[in-house]
Parts: C-alpha cells; sequence; structure tokens
C-alpha cells in the first residue's frame, strides 16, 4: 500500500490539536506522520491497517500511534453505500514530540511517558477501565482551550504509561534487535516470512526456520501471537496485495501471484475476507 507522508503539525499550524470527525465514511488513506496520535471510534466498524496488523475495529476501538507507522482506518462495504444511519465518527488527538521540548523527557519525573512514546511505534491497543477513563478525557478536551489542553494530554499521558489495560499491536512484526529478543525464534520467522511472503511457505519449511517440528511450532507460534502462523501469512500478504494495488496498474491475477497466491480466486476470497471488500473495489476507493 502507498503510504503517504503528512504532517499535521502544518496543516494545523499547532504542536497540539483535539479534533472530531464525523464523515460517512474515513476518507484518509494510508499514511504516516510524525506526530502521535490518539484516535478513540465513537461510531464505525471495519478493518484498520496499523503496520503491518489488519484487525478489526468498532465502536469504543482505542489507539495510540507512534511517530511515523502507516495506518488506515477502511469502514465496512456498507459505509460506502446510500445510507444516512450510518456515521464514522471518532475523537483524535494529535501532538508532536517536541511540543514538551527535550528538558521534558530527561526529568526523572517523564521516565515513564518517555518510555511508553519509545514503544508506540508498534501501536498500541488501549482496553479496560483506561480506555473508559481516557474516553471521557477525549470527550473533555474537545472542549477545552488553551494551556487546559496540554494538561489533559499530561493527564492521559500519565495513565497510558501506568496501565496495564494495554496490547502491542505490532509486536509480532516490529521487533527490536536488541540483546533482549534477537534469540527469539520468531524473530527468524518474521523476517523469513517480511522475505518470501510471495513464496510458497509449507509449514516444514518454516518450522525449520524456527529450528521446531511443524507441531511444535505452530503451538508456540499461536501461543505468543494468538493466531495460526497460517492466519498471519495470509495478513502479511494481503497487507502487501495492498500495496500493490495502489502502487502499481498490476492486474488483479497479477497482484495475486506476486504476492504467493496460486489462484486470484483464493486471493479475492482470502482478501475480502481480511479487509471487507475485494481487491478491485478497494483499488477504486482508494484512488478515487
Amino acid at each position: 500500500m502507498k503510504i503517504v507522508k503528512t504532517n499535521i503539525a502544518s496543516y494545523t499550524n499547532t504542536a497540539l490539536s483535539v479534533f472530531s470527525r464525523e464523515e460517512s465514511f474515513f476518507q484518509s488513506p494510508f499514511h504516516s506522520h510524525p506526530e502521535f496520535e490518539l484516535v478513540y471510534i465513537l461510531e464505525s466498524h471495519g478493518k484498520r491497517i496499523i503496520g503491518n496488523s489488519i484487525e478489526s475495529f468498532e465502536a469504543g476501538d482505542m489507539v495510540f500511534l507512534g511517530d511515523d507507522i502507516p495506518h488506515v482506518w477502511l469502514n465496512d462495504e456498507a459505509f460506502y453505500k446510500e445510507n444516512d444511519s450510518l456515521k464514522a465518527k471518532a475523537i483524535v488527538i494529535y501532538f508532536s514530540k517536541d511540543l514538551f521540548g527535550k528538558s521534558f523527557y530527561e526529568l526523572p519525573e517523564a521516565q515513564e511517558v518517555k518510555k511508553f512514546l519509545s514503544q508506540a511505534m508498534k501501536g498500541v491497543a488501549i482496553t479496560g477501565q483506561t480506555n473508559s477513563l481516557i474516553a471521557k478525557k477525549m470527550k473533555k478536551s474537545l472542549k477545552m482551550k488553551g494551556f487546559e489542553v496540554i494538561v489533559g494530554l499530561l493527564e492521559i499521558l500519565s495513565l497510558l504509561s501506568k496501565s496495564k489495560d494495554l496490547r502491542y499491536i505490532n509486536d509480532d512484526q516490529y521487533i527490536s534487535m536488541n540483546d533482549d529478543n534477537k534469540n527469539d525464534r520468531l524473530v527468524a520467522v518474521f523476517q523469513y516470512v517480511k522475505a518470501n511472503y510471495n513464496k510458497d511457505i509449507s509449514l516444514d519449511e518454516i518450522s525449520q526456520i524456527a529450528n521446531l517440528t511443524p507441531t511444535s511450532f505452530c503451538r508456540m507460534f499461536k501461543a505468543k501471537t494468538k493466531k495460526p502462523f497460517v492466519e498471519y501469512l495470509n495478513e502479511i500478504r494481503v497487507s502487501n496485495a495492498c500495496k500493490y494495488l495502489l502502487e502499481t496498474n498490476l492486474g488483479i491475477s497479477e497482484i495475486a501471484y506476486e504476492c504467493g497466491y496460486k489462484t486470484a480466486s483464493n486471493f479475492n476470497k482470502l482478501f475480502k475476507k481480511i479487509i471487507g471488500t475485494t481487491p478491485k473495489e478497494y483499488r477504486k476507493r482508494a484512488l478515487a
């Protein structure tokens, strides 16, 4: 998927923005920007792509995005038809890392917030009580003015930095190669899939990459990623198919082949299951 590089601050002329969105469907393209972003879905449902992760979203969904992580919200097919009863509504907060200044991040009291922001490049899903508390604060922020908005943001970041109600959306793809995890069996698997998703990857082959038997590999992979390997592989292939649909003029059958599918029919079926629309419809809407 072609990533549109944007800079929110250049449009809003401020390092901190809080606003509500109400549309027939979310119309932003697959894009990234240097600002952090907090999104709370008030109404609508569909699929969201954050980095290389494709997941469903619905009302109440809340995510925090780090700087420059590509993302898009794609509503389900019903939203693209003439239906006045369906709306895509959200509250969004954008802010620049430089909002607080370098000295802020050097304060001992700011270390938990600094750590949270450094991990946010993976994308963070916010659930439980933290979701409810922050949702209330985001709604209040819409009515705030001046310095109150900054104080409100600091309260939200404090809650997030201490919360246990968080899940990294891309922890299976955006893995830092530090000493703590470079020996993890899955690191090699993720790297291999990223480089070879367009080839036929058998269970025996990928199990050997992890140095496990096929049975042990399947058990380990699902335990760590919460999904079967085949499902993960299809998500990666479809995510890359989105890139081809937007960046090239290749036909659907050609894209299917480029992404590791032997037949266009199987590709179309899996693409619609994951994204919620056919590849042809997806390209048409995205490029409209």
